[in-house]
């Protein structure tokens, strides 16, 4: 079969099934929607979930708290096209009625503080996941690129286990490999990567060894392969690097344990601000300093048609574009407690 008939059967695969990106950037701008729009990119190439990265690192509570209002506002003034992913029923609804359900997450702990009861008001608020640091360490244990991992604190456990009440997912990318392992240990409830890549593939200190995927995936877990071109690789954003990434997971794990996370960046602009005044997040010899590539969602085809090619069925590929990521979500959902 060549390439084209390859891309058509993609297609015509995309377009029969759930597809869930667990993980995308929007500018952190809440007074400014003017990117927002940009999503239509999503629907166009055939997802049917996306999450928001409400905020990130440093930024304080009241950051995030402004950013995901924002964003649930704009969501519902544009409910004809995008729907808020508020139960996973909403990512089903969404498809049926040919809309983009768009999900929220949080990348680091600082979104809470020290305050525990902030966890199910962002659930509530339409948050699905939050990860545990964000390159630095924190009140919660070690970030991926900090000198040293302190492991996950006492706080931390408490953190996880308010997560799992409230029936949000605890995600340990970013976070140094000592707390993602503690926190893996600790967790009842499966873990996620939610953006994360293979360091067997790409050596860089925000991937992920094979040690820690097999853990993640004995919890039930995920690992989401982010489209980040220096952690795929020299800076290489190629559908096949990407589908490389992909394939190292299953072939360790299976293709129960491994989903779509672009992690694209919709305002490069904002992104370098961040990298050139952060320095200590994004430290220039880890690449940041390369000049952002992103594998866009118009990918998907090409990256369905490569795993197609190299054997992957349609029941394995359906798992991956967002089966893995809707199983696991009922699964947190229903660990949800009301009482």
């Amino acid at each position: 079969m060549d390439r084209t008939e390859l891309e058509s059967r993609a297609r015509s695969l995309i377009d029969a099934t759930l597809v869930w990106d667990n993980h995308a950037c929007m500018p952190l701008r809440p007074l400014d929607t003017g990117f927002l729009p940009q999503l239509e990119r999503h629907r166009r190439a055939g997802f049917d979930v996306v999450m928001l990265n409400a905020g990130f690192g440093e930024q304080d509570i009241e950051a995030h708290v402004r950013m995901v209002a924002s964003l649930r506002h704009w969501i519902s003034e544009h409910s004809g096209h995008y729907l808020l992913l508020e139960r996973t029923a909403d990512a089903e609804e969404a498809r049926r009625s040919g809309r983009l359900a768009v999900g929220l997450d949080i990348e680091g702990a600082n979104a809470i503080g020290d305050q525990l009861s902030l966890i199910e008001m962002y659930r509530d608020l339409g948050v699905w996941w939050m990860a545990m640091a964000y390159n630095r360490n924190n009140r919660v244990g070690g970030g991926c690129q900090d000198d040293h991992d302190p492991g996950l604190s006492n706080f931390g456990r408490a953190v996880i286990r308010e997560m799992e009440r409230v029936g949000m997912a605890v995600c340990v990318s970013h976070t140094g490999h000592r707390t993602a392992h503690e926190a893996i240990e600790y967790a009842s409830k499966p873990v996620i990567f939610s953006h994360s890549n293979c360091s067997a593939l790409r050596e860089h200190p925000r991937n992920v060894p094979d040690e820690l995927i097999r853990a993640c995936a004995a919890t039930g877990g995920l690992v989401g392969i982010n489209g980040v071109g220096i952690f795929l690789g020299a800076n290489d954003i190629a559908s096949e690097t990407y589908a490389r990434h992909i394939d190292h997971v299953v072939q360790l794990v299976g293709p129960r344990h491994v989903n779509i996370a672009l992690d694209y960046v919709f305002d490069r602009q904002e992104l370098d601000e961040y990298i050139e005044k952060m320095k200590h997040t994004f430290p220039p010899g880890l690449g940041y300093d390369l000049g952002g590539r992103f594998v866009p969602p118009e990918q998907l085809t090409e990256i369905v048609a490569i795993l197609m090619d190299w054997g992957y069925d349609d029941g394995a590929l359906t798992a991956i574009l967002g089966g893995n990521l809707m199983q696991l979500m009922k699964t947190i959902e229903g660990a949800r407690c009301h009482v």
